[in-house]
């Protein structure tokens, strides 16, 4: 759909009078309405305010597009208007707007209003063409300009024959699916990154996300029929029976970020092993014979740490609000529930962090024996975190009773996993009349008897194993507790975000799940956090006080990590490290190091396994807290500054 046939000579004006964003959208609602295209011009308003109070359309640059798609709108119209002084309209770029298009659709017109938005945004990219139709002279001009630019931009396609016949030309020729254990930064950054160098090379791609969110711009049959090779930048499962007789490229996701020239160049080359799915299931490994023992324990080990986390931080951050919002001196013995609201927050953020356990032996069960494995898992960690025995089956007492905690959930989840694939080869030799009752009746029934079996077994030496450990870890001071808040804060920034980061944090979240946790356990997921956010913290201060060192982008990059830090995303850190990791990854890992030592030494806790300054008042000596966090990031940005040379004499 063209813009230029969407407009009018009624809906353009070149000296709006508004001078500010409420009146210009009544200007603008106006022009709209000149072209006979609303049924109701106060409802499509309603709907323009609706869709600036979710966040400004203006795109910056000095220019704001509007939009609604509503069903007072009859036919799909667009209007334009030109401030001359320019008007405030909240851009990102704190600009004043000076071009403005407002773009109206039908409530059943799919996304017509998407399509001219993109097709607005691409041409307007153009300050010379946007200068252009500042200054046009008539509104004949006006239309003209964007005719001509629009032709340029989108040239008329012949006809529809030779399209059908160009259709397979234009499906990508490699495709690509990316996912880190918590889809979130390594997934959409290896993506990005796989899709800068294939453009750099003229290789079209296509690149599918498996993040926190779902699965985004996913891979059609007919797309992966005709690529010449697939990359799976992985770090979790993914579903991989559709790549059969495929050329796949299987490597780890922080490949994608970081060696993603070399992974474009082998996949325009053909340069990979033919895939062969498996038949009993859709969802597979993304790992294949070659991968080594630790890389599948690892894999196995995230994929029950990504469903883990959002009952770890959801329920672990409501506790800590309970502790915020108690009193203390009612009754010690039971704080964190001597209040009403205190009472509420507890006992919601126990039942949600109650299920840790269970969901991380239940999924890294399912990565391993696909979904037979997941109740089988979920049922054995269970069993590890109630400390069931065959001693105590008669006469259980959860006060009394030693759980297996961490441990015995790792334990569980493995075992669990690896004892459904033995099911699955036992009872391959029935006879296929019963395949139908596998699922739902033989495997969940003689695997979870067989872990049940297993765990209460174990527990006991588990359990004491945990115990012992717990144990050690609160008996730790002196420099015996600063060398491990050392330690923790140091791996926190090594791979930010990698297997020692991830090593880390679940260290630190599981002493939150120990009974009765006292400050030691508290003070080891204080050095966790604040290990994480010195590195994005260093960055920022680094870009802003030694900008020499720094291009313009990672100065404007530079700025972001401030918020990224203080709300411990760690991850904010990496593309500066991926484009210098011999100077910014020592500078970080000393930062942090030096912050976890002195959270350590100032008896720092935290009861929260996230939210980083955000509960900052939950943290047990937070003024200390702080003063340890602002010591690491200036010391590692110093360091950043030190040995990162400035630009011009680095060249």
């Amino acid at each position: 759909m063209r813009i230029i046939d969407l407009i009018s000579k009624d809906s353009v004006k070149l000296n709006l009078v508004s001078k500010d964003k409420l009146n210009v959208i009544d200007e603008l609602v106006d022009l709209v309405d000149n072209s006979g295209n609303l049924n109701d011009s106060d409802e499509y308003k309603e709907a323009i305010l609706a869709r600036e109070e979710l966040s400004t359309t203006a795109i910056g640059e000095g220019v704001a597009i509007p939009h609604a798609k509503n069903k007072s709108v009859k036919d799909a119209c667009l209007a334009a208007g030109i401030s001359k002084k320019g008007i405030d309209y909240e851009a990102f770029d704190d600009t004043l707007s000076y071009l403005f298009f407002m773009i109206a659709a039908p409530d059943g017109a799919n996304d017509t209003h998407l399509e001219v938005l993109s097709r607005l945004s691409t041409i307007l990219m153009d300050e010379s063409f946007r200068n252009d139709l500042i200054n046009a002279s008539s509104v004949d001009e006006f239309l003209n300009l964007i005719n001509a630019k629009e032709k340029e931009k989108f040239p008329e396609e012949e006809v529809k024959e030779v399209v059908v016949e160009d259709k397979k030309s234009k499906l990508p020729t490699i495709l690509a699916v990316t996912a880190c254990p918590t889809g979130i930064a390594h997934t959409f950054m290896a993506a990005e990154s796989l899709s800068q160098k294939a453009a750099n090379k003229g290789v079209s791609i296509k690149v599918e996300t498996n993040g926190s969110a779902g699965v985004k711009n996913v891979l059609t049959k007919e797309e992966i029929e005709n690529a010449t090779c697939i990359i799976v930048a992985a770090d979790k499962n993914v579903e991989m029976n559709r790549f059969n007789g495929k050329k796949v490229i299987i490597t780890k996701v922080a490949d994608g970020i970081h060696k993603a020239d070399e992974l474009i160049d082998k996949a325009v080359k053909g340069d990979a092993p033919i895939f062969h799915g498996l038949k009993e299931s859709d969802t597979q490994d993304s790992s294949n014979e070659k991968e080594s023992i630790g890389r599948q324990f690892y894999k196995h080990l995230m994929n029950g740490v990504s469903h883990m986390l959002p009952f770890v931080v959801g329920g672990g951050i409501l506790i800590a609000l309970a502790f915020l919002f108690d009193d203390y001196t009612i009754n010690p013995a039971n704080f964190g529930m001597n209040t009403p609201l205190a009472a509420f927050f507890k006992t919601i953020g126990g039942q949600a962090f109650g299920f840790m356990l269970p969901v991380l032996a239940g999924y890294i069960a399912m990565s391993i024996a696909d979904r037979p494995g997941l109740a089988v898992g979920f049922v054995g960690g269970i069993i590890a975190s109630a400390g069931y025995t065959f001693g105590n089956l008669m006469n259980y007492d959860a006060k009394t009773a030693i759980s297996a905690g961490f441990l015995g959930a790792l334990l569980a989840g493995f075992v669990g996993g690896y004892l459904v694939l033995l099911l699955k080869k036992l009872f391959s030799y029935l006879p296929d009349a019963l395949e139908g009752i596998k699922p739902v009746l033989l495997f969940p029934v003689f695997g979870i008897l067989l872990i049940g079996l297993i765990m209460i077994s174990v527990n006991p030496i588990v359990g004491s194993v945990n115990t012992a450990l717990n144990n050690f870890l609160a008996s730790m001071s002196g420099t015996s507790k600063i060398l491990l808040g050392t330690i923790l804060g140091a791996m926190m920034a090594i791979d930010m975000g990698g297997p020692f980061n991830k090593a880390a944090y679940v260290f630190g979240t599981a002493q939150l799940t120990v009974v009765n946790a006292g400050l030691e356990q508290f003070a080891i997921m204080a050095a966790v956090m604040i290990g994480g956010m010195v590195p994005p913290l260093a960055i920022a201060l680094a870009t802003t006080f030694f900008k020499n060192r720094f291009s313009e982008s990672e100065r404007k990059s530079g700025i972001v990590n401030y918020v990224m830090g203080l709300s411990f995303i760690t991850e904010g850190a990496i593309p500066f490290a991926a484009a210098d990791p011999l100077h910014v990854i020592p500078a970080c890992v000393v930062g942090s190091g030096i912050a976890g030592a002195l959270s350590m030494a100032f008896g720092c806790g935290l009861r929260a396994p996230h939210g980083g300054i955000f509960v900052l008042p939950t943290i047990i000596n937070f003024p200390m807290y702080l003063v340890a966090l602002i010591v690491g990031s200036v010391v590692g940005a110093i360091l950043l500054a030190i040995l990162k040379k400035p630009l011009d004499k680095a060249k």
